[in-house]
């Protein structure tokens, strides 16, 4: 992974590290582009995301290109944080992983299982996946501003 630009304070892993949505950018068979917000973990050096296998076209596109983009934004307008991790490499689908996925999901609805949405409660592994992004290339940036917004 080249890190092409960094000027965040914070250390990338930090940043990634964050409950954030990424947003998985794809082409479709018609070579238009597509974006879909997604939940995430960063793991052995790749963005792993929970993929719903049934329904969902963004795995099918990956399946079709896998060269695809990404984008992490963490915005507060109030504080006028914005930073920003765009990366180019390639997805895969990969098998569901149970361990993967209560990580993931735990980043996101918390450490209380019997809390969760059930949706999310008893994943099955027929159904679910995972779109594993490797990064060639990262920018990251600190877009922070002067906030003017009250409170």
């Amino acid at each position: 992974m080249e890190i092409v630009e960094n000027t965040l304070e914070d250390d990338l892993e930090t940043v990634l590290e964050r409950p954030l949505c990424c947003f998985l950018g794809t082409a479709s068979s018609d070579g238009h582009p597509r974006v879909s917000p997604l939940w995430y973990c960063w793991e052995d050096g790749a963005v792993w995301i929970i993929a719903d296998g049934v329904g969902k076209t963004y795995t099918d596109r990956v399946r079709r290109r896998p060269e695809t983009s990404l984008a992490i934004v963490d915005f507060d307008p109030r504080a006028g944080l914005v930073h920003h991790v765009g990366m180019r490499g390639r997805s895969t689908i990969e098998p569901f992983d149970e361990g993967r996925a209560h990580r993931l999901l735990e980043r996101y609805l918390g450490p209380e299982r019997e809390q969760w949405d059930p949706r999310f409660t008893a994943l099955d592994p027929d159904r679910w996946r995972f779109v594993r992004f490797e990064p060639d290339t990262v920018v990251a940036r600190d877009q922070s501003f002067a906030p003017s917004l009250d409170g």
